[in-house]
C-alpha cells in the first residue's frame, strides 16, 4: 500500500479540532442557562424550563446530524472525500461564527441555530472514517480508526480547560463565554487551509448514490432490514444510546453529588480524556496486531458496561479520579473495533454510506437521551449513568449471540 501518512496527518488534525471545539463547549454552554451572570435566558424562566431548554439545545445537533451525516457521506462517495470534507469544515466554522454572536447579542434563537448548522453540515465524521477505510485493509482498520480516537481523547483532554480559561474574564478583562468560541472559528478556518493544501483525495472508485435529506430514515429502515446490518446497528445504537446518557448527565451527578465546579469537571474530564487517548493511540494499535475486532469486542462491550457502574461506587475524589480511567478504556477499546467491523460489512465503493448509516444510528442514540435524562435526573442522580450501563449491557448480549467469536464472519 501506498504512503497513507500524510493523509492521515491531516485526518488526525481534522479530527482533533473538532474534538477540541467539542471540548471547549462543554464548560461554557450549561452557564448560559445555569449561572445568573452569564445566561442568556430570561430570568421568569424555571429552573425546570432552564433544564428543558438546556436539554432541547444538546439534542439538535444530533437530531440534524442524524439527516446531515449520511448525505455527507453518501455525497463523499459521489464526489470524494476531500471536497465534502471542505464544505463540512466550513459549515462547522460558521457554526462557532453564530454561536459567538448569538452570545454576544444575547439571543436564544441564534444560540439554537448555531448548534443545528454545524450538526448537519458538521456531521463530517462519516467522511472522515471513510477516509481511513480508504486508506486500510481488514489488517489495520482498528489500529486507524484508533487515530480518530487518539485525536479525539487529545481533543477532549484540550478542549474544557481551554473553553474554561477563555470564557474568564479574571484572566484577561475582554474574555467573555463567546471567546472561546471565536478561537474555535479561527482554528476551523486554518484547518480548512490545511484540508486544501494538504489532504489528497483518497477516494479511489465513485459511486453514483441517491442523495436525499430522508436518507437518515432510510438507513435505519436498510440497516433493520438486513439481518446483518440489524444485528451490528442494533448493537451501535443500544451503545451509543447507552454512553450518551454517561457523557451527557455525568457532569450533573458530579454537581450534584461532588459539588463539582466547572473547573473541577473539565479537571476529570481531561483525565479521562488523557486514558482514552493512550488507549486509542498505544493499546489499540497492539491489541489489533494480535486479535481481530470480534473477539476484542466481546470482551470491551461488557467492560465498558461494568465500569459505568463501577464509576458510580466512588465517594470521594481520589477514588472517582481511579475508577474513571476504566471507562475511558474500555470506550477506547470498543469504538475502533467497531467502527472496523462495520466497515468490513461494505464494499470499497460503499464505505461512506455504510459509515453514514452508523452515523445515523450514532446520532439517534445521541438524541433521545438529552430528551428523557432531564426526567431520570428527577428520579436520582445517578439514574440516567445506571440506565446507560444497562444498555451498554444489552448491546453486549445482541452482540455476543449474534458476532461472538465462534459465529464466524460480522
Amino acid at each position: 500500500m501506498k504512503n497513507n501518512r500524510s493523509p492521515l496527518v491531516t485526518i488526525f488534525l481534522t479530527v482533533f479540532i473538532d474534538m477540541l471545539g467539542v471540548g471547549i463547549i462543554i464548560p461554557v454552554l450549561p452557564a448560559l442557562f445555569f449561572e445568573p451572570e452569564t445566561s442568556i435566558v430570561a430570568s421568569s424562566f424555571t429552573s425546570d424550563q432552564r433544564s428543558l431548554l438546556y436539554g432541547a439545545l444538546l439534542a439538535v445537533f444530533p437530531l440534524l446530524q442524524f439527516f446531515g451525516a449520511p448525505m455527507l457521506g453518501s455525497l463523499s462517495d459521489r464526489y470524494g472525500r476531500k471536497p465534502v470534507l471542505l464544505v463540512s469544515q466550513t459549515g462547522t466554522m460558521l457554526g462557532y461564527i453564530l454561536l459567538a454572536l448569538a452570545i454576544y447579542w444575547q439571543n436564544l434563537p441564534l444560540l439554537f441555530f448555531s448548534r443545528m448548522l454545524p450538526g448537519f453540515t458538521g456531521g463530517n465524521i462519516a467522511v472522515i472514517l471513510s477516509s481511513i477505510a480508504d486508506l486500510s485493509d481488514n489488517t489495520n482498520k482498528a489500529k486507524n480508526f484508533g487515530l480518530v480516537g487518539m485525536a479525539f481523547g487529545l481533543g477532549f483532554i484540550l478542549g474544557p480547560t481551554i473553553g474554561g480559561i477563555l470564557a474568564d474574564d479574571t484572566v484577561v478583562s475582554w474574555f467573555s463565554a463567546a471567546t472561546p468560541f471565536w478561537f474555535t472559528a479561527v482554528l476551523t478556518l486554518l484547518n480548512v487551509v490545511f484540508v486544501i493544501l494538504a489532504f489528497p483525495e483518497t477516494l479511489k472508485k465513485r459511486r453514483e448514490t441517491a442523495i436525499n435529506p430522508l436518507t437518515g430514515f432510510r438507513n435505519l429502515a436498510l440497516s433493520f432490514g438486513s439481518p446483518n446490518l440489524r444485528r451490528i446497528f442494533t448493537v451501535v445504537l443500544l451503545l451509543s444510546l447507552g454512553f450518551t446518557f454517561f457523557t451527557q448527565f455525568f457532569a450533573v451527578y458530579l454537581i450534584q453529588d461532588f459539588a463539582y465546579s466547572e473547573k473541577s469537571i473539565g479537571l476529570l474530564f481531561g483525565w479521562v480524556g488523557i486514558w482514552l487517548a493512550i488507549t486509542q493511540g498505544v493499546i489499540v494499535p497492539k491489541l489489533s496486531k494480535r486479535f481481530p475486532p470480534q473477539q476484542i469486542l466481546t470482551y470491551s462491550i461488557l467492560a465498558l458496561s461494568v465500569s459505568l457502574m463501577l464509576i458510580l461506587i466512588p465517594n470521594n475524589d481520589l477514588l472517582l479520579y481511579a475508577l474513571n480511567p476504566l471507562v475511558a478504556l474500555a470506550q477506547g477499546i470498543t469504538s475502533p473495533n467497531l467502527t472496523a467491523t462495520i466497515s468490513m460489512q461494505a464494499n470499497e465503493d460503499q464505505q461512506g454510506e455504510i459509515l453514514g448509516i452508523n452515523q445515523s444510528m450514532q446520532s439517534l442514540g445521541q438524541l433521545i437521551p438529552p430528551l428523557i435524562g432531564g426526567y431520570l435526573i428527577t428520579i436520582n442522580t445517578t439514574m440516567p449513568i445506571w440506565v446507560g450501563s444497562g444498555l451498554v449491557l444489552m448491546g453486549w448480549v445482541v452482540f455476543v449471540v449474534f458476532f461472538g467469536p465462534k459465529k464466524g464472519k460480522a
